[in-house]
């Protein structure tokens, strides 16, 4: 009896299974051999809740956060890599018109009288490009630098120039390619492209809408990451977060880049569950509750509903603030998350535990699952064959 007893024991063990079961679960997070990755189990509770629905993402205006005052411009100003139009008006004998150096010609074959003309005259020169030290050249005038300057205080300084070589000059100055006020706006978007900033002063979601908008227009915009790279540093957030957070719809500075990125969320099921596979949210917000009914809820016959769990790399704010130990240099850390479906209040927790992308949940194995698929193993072997 006692050796018929060991042999069914060892039978159940050896039969194949989907995953551990709360108990395994429980001893190999206490191993250190086994729980290599150091993951620690957090019981889904009211105040585990309160904390991160509390959590603050990274935000866009910490990059303007330093020692030192933001000084934001007016996107009016000239800098390298411009392309300028240089208008000049004059009155009486011009020095840019054709016109007027062919009279200068006949004037000087006559006897040298000279006559200035009652009639005004304007030219446009050739488009200046601003150097990389900053500069332009402009005929009889020479070099000026005009990084920094105002397009109406470039006019100024190429006027003060031809006072004296030319009557009552008037000169207007615009930025034909606008390069040192502008920011590039590519990835995710439906015209990738160099935006022009104004004196208007755009910010992060008009550049956005200036390059096209979102290039899947039908998917939610919570599946859209916005990359901010400024001075060296970047900063990631979602979409829908940027449109529901004014403060983080920065204004943005000449030399931004952003990328918007499609990254559609998704998250996996995994053990006695109804389906194992990974399902994308296709909804704005999936909580805990609507992820597990999507895929058939916990098997009856296989199932620990006592021991659901989540698995997730954490923030590491977040695990600090629930006590655990991480390396300063961390910024996640892996945590699993038990949620116990045999307490009527976990169905509320779960309706306010929010998934995130890569999310992994895994419904454990009943302990006694082994014996059940032995038993049916057994009965099937000897079972009558009609």
């Amino acid at each position: 009896m006692i050796g018929g007893t060991l042999l069914l024991l060892a039978g159940c063990n050896s039969l194949p299974d989907s995953g551990p079961t709360e108990a395994q679960v429980n001893h190999a997070q206490r191993d250190p051999k086994r729980n290599a990755v150091g993951y620690a189990i957090v019981q889904v509770s009211p105040d585990l809740i309160s904390l991160l629905e509390s959590e603050a993402p990274p935000l866009f205006s910490s990059l303007d956060q330093n020692n030192t005052p933001v000084n934001y411009t007016h996107n009016d100003t000239v800098g390298p890599g411009d392309i300028l139009q240089v208008s000049i008006y004059e009155v009486g004998s011009s020095l840019f018109s054709l016109s007027s150096v062919n009279m200068a010609a006949s004037t000087n074959a006559a006897g040298g009288a000279s006559t200035i003309p009652s009639t005004s005259s304007g030219s446009n020169l050739p488009p200046l490009s601003v150097d990389a030290s900053g500069n332009i050249r402009v005929p009889f005038v020479g070099e000026i630098h005009v990084a920094g300057m105002t397009t109406i205080q470039v006019a100024e300084a190429i006027r003060a120039r031809l006072k004296q070589k030319s009557l009552s000059p008037q000169v207007l100055v615009r930025i034909m390619a606008d390069i040192a006020n502008s920011v590039m706006v590519y990835g995710g978007v439906r015209r990738p492209s160099r935006v022009p900033l104004t004196p208007n002063r755009e910010h992060i979601l008009d550049v956005i809408a200036l390059a096209g908008g979102a290039d899947h227009p039908n998917q939610p915009d919570e599946d859209y990451v916005v990359r901010l790279t400024r001075n060296g540093k970047i900063a990631e957030l979602p979409l829908k977060t940027i449109e529901n957070t004014p403060a983080q719809n920065i204004l943005m500075q000449p030399g931004d880049r952003v990328q918007l990125t499609f990254k559609p969320r998704s998250y996996s099921v995994f053990g006695a569950s109804g389906r194992v596979t990974q399902t994308q949210f296709t909804t704005p917000t999936l909580t805990m509750a609507e992820a597990i009914s999507r895929n058939g809820g916990p098997i009856d016959s296989r199932a620990d509903p006592n021991a659901v769990y989540l698995f997730r790399f954490e923030n590491a704010d977040i695990v600090r603030r629930l006590g655990m130990p991480i390396a300063d240099s961390a910024t996640t850390a892996p945590v699993v998350y038990q949620l116990d479906m045999m307490n009527p209040s976990s169905y509320f927790l779960a309706e306010r535990f929010m998934m995130r992308d890569h999310d992994l949940i895994y419904i454990a194995n009943a302990s006694s699952n082994r014996f059940y698929k032995f038993f049916s193993l057994i009965t099937t072997v000897i079972s009558p064959i009609e």
